[in-house]
């Protein structure tokens, strides 16, 4: 826990950013609310008139996702935001953030009328005593050179002409006549208000075994969350309304229009009948022919019977290869007996209900709607087919019924003329009033399956929610602070140590296999870089720290080094040469060699000490640089190296070789046989001789001198 001071600024900067964030984020409440889409099985007015939806076509099933998909539709809530005036924003400046106003806190509302819908449009609005409104700061996306700095002042109630146009001033319910502050009055495009809100809303199933959808709203004001979810569900009742009424009045039309062709036509039956009654004393038919006149009866209800149903399936099947009436609902009680063709009809009609539904609410380019249109051609020909196998079946039923019908007629020949016209006619008569009645009931069912259309949902539960914020969550917020106020030091504390290739303890070095000899520590407090820092820009302060009879910790170091290095070196007497190196320059090397040598010599070892750094020449500051060296004995400007040694330096026992001159060429000198010959007839003087080299890995001159 060296570094505990990281760990303490972390965790204050990081707790410190967590309260501004907090501070700076606006406060976001949620509500929510759980709606019941009903089902085909559902009890409601619609279901209990279910007799009545042969025609009307009552929506029974419903497909939950595609409702949810609906709910988030931008059209759906674009007619939420268009009703609640959602594109409209008023705020003040708060100390931290923006606040909203919306519902209690808002006296005044406007409407912008000049400004188009998808136009961006900005003022600043104060509410000033006496009922005056102040407006100014203009800006529209529309109009980027209008006057900024005009002040418009206007009556609560009044139309006020501004930069932008025209501006309405309405109160609201909470208006009251006292100074507020200046309010921030932002008009934002239709399509970004729609999207913002289509954004802050979700919408799940509460259940996978329920039909109840979760629709949950979050915004900076609670009760615009409220209202939203409310709007909603209003405008997804009213839109199912008008879809499901939508075939219930291109039933309606096509009624109509049948039962105009069949009044006309059945008038003019009545009036030939009454004509040739009145033209031709028609007798009563003998009791005779009564059993005859009641089996074509029969006959021809028969026939009247297959003939509605051969009509109604040429209607149907016309209107399928109409190209105009592709994507209109059948009629779906047609009076043919025919169960599978009732049920194919029944699932055409939900099938273009949900296609019709979900091209309202985006294009015909939609992969769904796509896909049902493929789902709907291939219904219509297969309705079509079964169509044509009833037709057929209705042609030979029809063709064998006047077949007998025609045998009844031969037996009746004996009849008066006058009879067997009346027959044909009142039979047409019939046939049309029949027809006329049928057509009458359907278009009192389609009226009641308009009239008894309930919602498709219900709201079980009204939008409710805290109170309190949901966001930003505050103990969340400070809890990561925590965590990321304990992360960032200790990673940064991790990777300093995988980058730091100082050797700091005896532990760092137990991977090399070389002998340890011993450790020597700082001569100076480790907190002083600065004072390290100017030590090394100029050229290092030298000291000698080794004293005799001195027991502080750097001198037991370097006597427990000079003990090691004795042991390690024998005792043969023989004069021992050791060389300083290092890895890089400023690691101590010239310190350590100095006051090694000055710890021999205390203990009375002739010691003498080589500067062979001819770049640097270190050491040699030692003995305050004198100008003539090695560097002069080896380029044979000096014959004697006796003139160049520095005797008794530090004390009678310590010898010091400077460099003396720099040279321009060192590694050439380091060549010379003089330096071989230097160190072989220094051996005869001293017991220890230590070189003192530049860095091993920054020029070779070490190894030269090694070899």
């Amino acid at each position: 826990m060296s570094k505990w001071y990281w760990f303490l600024v972390s965790l204050v900067v990081a707790f410190a950013l967590a309260v501004i964030y907090i501070l700076i984020t606006p406060p976001i409440y949620t509500r929510q609310a759980s709606m019941l889409i009903k089902d085909e099985n559902s009890h409601t007015i619609s279901n209990e008139f279910g007799k009545f939806s042969a025609v009307g076509g009552i929506y029974d099933n419903t497909n939950l996702h595609n409702e949810m998909i609906t709910l988030r539709s931008p059209s759906y809530v674009q007619d939420v935001v268009k009703n609640l005036h959602l594109d409209i924003n008023y705020s003040t400046d708060g100390v931290f953030h923006e606040n909203v106003l919306y519902g209690r806190n808002l006296p005044v509302a406007v409407s912008l009328p000049d400004v188009g819908q998808e136009d961006y449009a900005a003022f600043v609005m104060t509410v000033l005593p006496k009922g005056v409104v102040e407006l100014k700061e203009f800006a529209c996306s529309a109009k980027p050179g209008i006057d900024h700095t005009k002040v418009v002042k206007a009556k609560v109630g009044s139309v006020a002409q501004t930069p932008i146009g025209k501006v309405m001033i309405s109160p609201t319910n909470y208006y009251v006549e006292e100074q507020s502050e200046p309010i921030q009055v932002k008009k934002y495009g239709m399509t970004d208000a729609t999207n913002m809100y289509v954004a802050k809303l979700s919408v799940s199933l509460n259940d996978d075994q329920a039909s109840i959808l979760d629709i949950k709203v979050e915004d900076l004001s609670w009760q615009r969350a409220e209202d939203v979810i409310n709007g909603l569900y209003d405008v997804y009742n009213q839109k199912w309304i008008e879809n499901i009424n939508k075939q219930a009045i291109s039933t309606s039309q096509y009624i109509d229009d049948e039962l105009r062709q069949i009044e006309s036509e059945l008038g003019n039956v009545d009036a030939d009948i009454s004509v040739y009654k009145s033209n031709n004393l028609v007798p009563n038919v003998d009791m005779a022919t009564s059993i005859n006149m009641n089996r074509a009866e029969v006959t021809g209800n028969q026939l009247m019977e297959l003939g509605n149903q051969l009509y109604m399936a040429n209607y149907i099947k016309n209107q399928l290869t109409s190209d105009g009436e592709k994507f209109s609902p059948l009629p779906a009680n047609s009076g043919i007996n025919s169960s599978s063709v009732s049920q194919q009809i029944l699932d055409y009609n939900q099938k273009v209900l949900q296609r019709n539904s979900l091209v309202a609410n985006s294009s015909t380019t939609n992969p769904l709607v796509v896909d049902l249109d493929q789902n709907l051609k291939a219904m219509r020909q297969a309705i079509i087919a079964s169509l044509d196998n009833v037709i057929v079946t209705l042609k030979d039923r029809i063709g064998d019924l006047k077949g007998r019908e025609s045998l009844t007629k031969q037996q009746i020949a004996s009849n008066p003329t006058q009879a067997k016209y009346l027959l044909s006619v009142e039979r047409q008569q019939k046939v049309k009033e029949q027809l006329y009645i049928f057509l009458l009931q359907k278009r009192e069912e389609n009226q009641l399956s308009k009239v008894f259309t309930a919602n498709n949902t219900e709201m079980l539960s009204p939008p409710l929610g805290p109170k309190t914020p949901i966001k930003p969550v505050k103990l969340n917020i400070m809890m990561m602070a925590l965590l990321l106020g304990l992360i960032v030091p200790l990673v940064g504390v991790i990777v300093a140590d995988n980058l730091d290739t100082e050797v700091h303890y005896r532990r760092d070095l137990d991977n090399l296999s070389l002998p340890f000899i011993g450790e020597i520590p700082l001569s100076y407090k480790k907190s002083s870089g600065l004072l390290r820092f100017f030590q090394k820009r100029h050229k290092d302060v030298r000291e000698i720290v080794v004293q005799d009879k001195s027991g502080n910790v750097i001198n037991e170091a370097f006597r427990v080094v000079r003990t090691n290095l004795e042991f390690i070196s024998g005792k043969d007497g023989r004069c021992k040469v050791i060389m300083f190196t290092s890895a890089n320059p400023g690691s101590g090397k010239t310190f350590v060699s100095m006051n090694l040598a000055t710890s021999f010599s205390i203990k009375g070892k002739k010691t003498l000490v080589i500067d062979l750094d001819l770049r640097k020449a270190s050491l040699s500051s030692f003995v305050n640089s004198p100008e003539l060296g090695v560097s002069n004995y080896l380029s044979e400007r000096v014959d004697s190296i006796d003139s160049v040694l520095v005797r008794g330096a530090i004390n009678p026992n310590l010898d010091v070789l400077p460099v003396g001159t720099i040279p321009p060429n060192p590694t050439e000198l380091l060549f010379s046989e003089r330096l071989s010959q230097l160190i072989d007839k220094m051996k005869e003087q001293y017991d220890y001789i230590f070189i003192d080299c530049p860095p091993l890995d920054m020029v070779a001159d070490a190894s030269i001198i090694n070899k």
